[in-house]
């Protein structure tokens, strides 16, 4: 690689669902197959009531705790094998608008990697950037099934 490449970034935004999961580890062994990384983004949603900054302070760091638990427990182990760096961002605001946000003007990242629900609806991310806003990201997005098991990821990625 080049001095003046940059390594190809996967960002993931994770929330606690099983299928943000499977997009992380997706992310994760597409990564190390590329030497590229990952940005893992958890999003905090504004609350209907207005905070103290110090109780907003709390609600963040406390999900930056529960997103590293996520990535550890998730792909920890794929992160030990293979090296591949993962920086974890947490920002507030409302979840499609943030991600958005986060996209423009970043070209390092070679994909939005999403999780889509294995039933109902595939949630709201995978809606937007896959309707209104297909065409606008700087970026592919990857849709990965929720129900996909780890022979199949590795197959895939």
């Amino acid at each position: 690689m080049g001095a003046t490449e940059t390594k190809r970034t996967y960002l993931v935004v994770v929330d606690d669902s099983a299928e943000a999961r499977v997009a992380l580890r997706f992310a994760a062994r597409r990564a190390a197959k590329t030497k590229g990384r990952i940005e893992v983004l958890g999003i905090v949603e504004p609350q209907d009531f207005v905070q103290f900054g110090g109780v907003q302070a709390a609600i963040e760091q406390e999900q930056r705790l529960r997103i590293e638990g996520v990535v550890s427990a998730s792909i920890g182990e794929i992160l030990d094998e293979s090296g591949v760096e993962a920086n974890i961002i947490v920002q507030q605001g409302e979840v499609v608008r943030t991600v958005r946000d986060y996209l423009e003007g970043r070209d390092d990242v070679a994909a939005l990697v999403l999780g889509a629900a294995p039933a109902g609806s595939p949630g709201p991310l995978v809606v937007n950037f896959t309707g209104n806003d297909a065409g606008k990201l700087p970026c592919p997005v990857m849709i990965i099934p929720g129900s996909l098991g780890d022979d199949r990821l590795e197959q895939l990625s």
